[in-house]
């Protein structure tokens, strides 16, 4: 795939691995990738915690960023990648708030994530120059308010332990109270940690918690 136009649309991760790996193993700079989960970029995962996708032969000073929501880290394979490209030199941030799911390569071509509603997920792959800029802006500006790997991970820790059993307890439908009791909890203390765990799912009900969790494979 090249430049000469400005716009590229593709459609299924195949197509997608194989049309745009060769700006990765290219770039010369810089990778950023923003995304909900690792399910976005389903060709980055490469079976996918155990090698975490970096450019050959990087040169002095690249830089990769990953900036993901808060549910990457209560997914055991989100985490181990996670922690695996932290390991091998990204930086990574967890923001609870919106994002678009994009990659940046060099700051000269955008790769954007669509929806999934009609059919295998589409992909959009931009050259054009504003329009990178643009979205490259937008980027850097979700990174600066976003919270270090090590910093979100120590504030999630209790939080981890206890997403399956919350999980567990939401989708048998019993009372908060009876919920609480189970989990040695004041009822004001769990409806916190449900909160916390809709939050970190990126979830605005407990229906869409239960939904997003089977997703992640947590239930």
């Amino acid at each position: 795939m090249t430049a000469q136009n400005e716009l590229a649309v593709i459609r299924g991760h195949q197509e997608l691995y194989e049309r745009t790996w060769h700006l990765f193993q290219a770039a010369k700079t810089e990778i950023s990738c923003a995304a909900n989960d690792l399910y976005t970029w389903v060709h980055l995962r490469a079976d996918t915690a155990d090698r975490p996708p970096v450019p050959q032969d990087t040169p002095p000073g690249f830089m990769i960023r990953k900036l993901y929501r808060p549910g990457v880290l209560l997914d055991p394979v989100g985490t181990r990648h996670v922690r695996l490209a932290f390991q091998h030199g990204a930086q990574v941030r967890i923001t609870p708030d919106e994002i678009n799911e994009t990659i940046i390569i060099d700051r000269r071509v955008v790769i954007m994530a669509g929806g999934v509603a009609h059919g295998p997920r589409s992909f959009s792959v931009v050259w054009a120059p504003d329009v990178v800029t643009a979205v490259a802006s937008l980027f850097d500006a979700a990174w600066r308010a976003a919270t270090e790997l090590d910093v979100y991970d120590r504030e999630l820790t209790e939080l981890r332990v206890l997403a399956p059993r919350i999980l567990e307890l939401l989708g048998s439908g019993c009372k908060d109270e009876t919920a609480a009791r189970t989990l040695s909890l004041s009822v004001r203390t769990y409806r916190r940690r449900v909160a916390e765990l809709m939050s970190a799912l990126g979830a605005t009900s407990r229906f869409q918690a239960g939904v997003r969790a089977r997703e992640l494979g947590l239930v």
